[in-house]
């Protein structure tokens, strides 16, 4: 199987190419350049691995929560990829690629959302079954720091910029903090392949990146209330 990944959903640009389970990938720090570098570097990743978009069999990306343009750049990338060949497309969740990136079996995902609120779920990894990925112990959200709530248990491992933005985010709760971890392509990649093979990509027309909240700004009064 031989699949693009791209992940555009926080300042990162990172595309990747699975090729029969081996990976390659490009990522860029790209402030509000995704659609600029996106393309290109998957052009690149694919003359390296001696391809064209044409020998793809899938399209990967994350699909959110996280920037309102960086998850339409994602989701229209891979639409514009599959559409014209008859693709299926695969969207992850970017707090589970976040978690992938985690190295560890119980991940607090948390993105800074803007807006006084984090993107934010507690996930463990499924060991039940091959390739079953992450399992919500609490469901994703869009929520105040304050009012996130804990995980049940020990051993959480809390990753992603939203505790860089606010360190004080669940407190003892956390075992341990890796604020520097961001989702990835790779990560993407890792997670889409056991579905795809599963036969989960949908039609182009159909995928859809997740928001989880539906608002770009808040009213004064609302900024007062957090």
């Amino acid at each position: 199987m031989r699949f693009a990944a791209v992940e555009t959903a926080t300042d990162w640009c990172s595309v990747a190419l699975w090729v029969d389970g081996e990976i390659a990938a490009l990522e860029r720090r790209a402030e509000h350049r995704h659609s600029e570098l996106a393309l290109p570097m998957l052009d690149r990743l694919l003359k390296e691995a001696g391809m064209t978009a044409a020998q793809l069999d899938a399209v990967a990306f994350g699909a959110g929560p996280g920037a309102f343009t960086g998850l339409r750049i994602a989701c229209g990338l891979a639409q514009g990829l599959a559409f014209a060949r008859g693709l299926p497309v695969l969207g992850v969740s970017t707090l589970e690629a976040l978690a992938q990136e985690a190295g560890a079996t119980r991940v607090v995902a948390c993105l800074d959302a803007r807006m006084r609120e984090v993107y934010y779920a507690a996930l463990e990894m499924d060991g039940d079954r091959a390739g079953a990925g992450w399992r919500e112990v609490v469901p994703v959200q869009c929520v105040a720091p304050r009012l996130a709530p804990a995980p049940p248990g020990e051993g959480w491992i809390g990753c992603g910029n939203g505790f860089a933005a606010y360190p004080e985010l669940l407190g003892d709760c956390i075992s341990m903090v890796k604020s520097e971890i961001h989702p990835t392509a790779v990560a993407v990649a890792e997670l889409a392949a056991p579905r795809l093979s599963r036969g989960e990509g949908v039609d182009a027309a159909l995928a859809a990146p997740i928001y989880v909240r539906d608002k770009v700004a808040l009213t004064q009064a609302e900024l007062e209330r957090r």
